[in-house]
This record gives C-alpha cells, sequence and structure tokens, in this order.
C-alpha cells in the first residue's frame, strides 16, 4: 500500500482528529510489561480520583475488599443478596 491508496480511504472531518480506520503494523509490537504482574482469574478495576487519594497502593485496597469479604461471608444469602 503506498500514500496515495492510504490517503483514498482516511478521510478526516475537519472537527475530528480520528481516522476512520486504522492500520496497525503489529511486527513492531512489544509484550505488555505489565502483564506478567496479572495472576490469571484478577479483576481489574480503575478507581475514582476520590477513592485512589485515600486508597493509594493494590495492598490497601485488596486488605479492605478482603475485610468486606469475611463479613459478608458470615452473612445469610438473602441479607448479602438484598
Amino acid at each position: 500500500m503506498n500514500k496515495a491508496d492510504i490517503s483514498e480511504h482516511q478521510t478526516v472531518a475537519p472537527d475530528d482528529d480520528m481516522l476512520p480506520e486504522y492500520h496497525f503494523d503489529y511486527r513492531q509490537a512489544r509484550p505488555n510489561r505489565f502483564a506478567t504482574d496479572i495472576v490469571e482469574g484478577s479483576l481489574i478495576v480503575v478507581l475514582e480520583p476520590d477513592i485512589a487519594q485515600v486508597f493509594k497502593t493494590p495492598e490497601s485496597i485488596q486488605a479492605v475488599l478482603r475485610a468486606i469479604a469475611v463479613v459478608l461471608s458470615q452473612q445469610s444469602p438473602e441479607t448479602v443478596s438484598g
């Protein structure tokens, strides 16, 4: 594909900087350096800024969630779901 082919297919609206289609060269891709830190079965969550101000490390968040999980597991299923 040459430059003429690309410009014919990728028109940009004046107020929009997104192209209708992108072509990526995956031969230049590199592995995600953070992926090895993620244990299979994990759930990734994005915290809102006000919560992130309180819980600054993954360990602090996990400690709170584990404490809540203990309390919830001790309650009856009707109480937890309702």
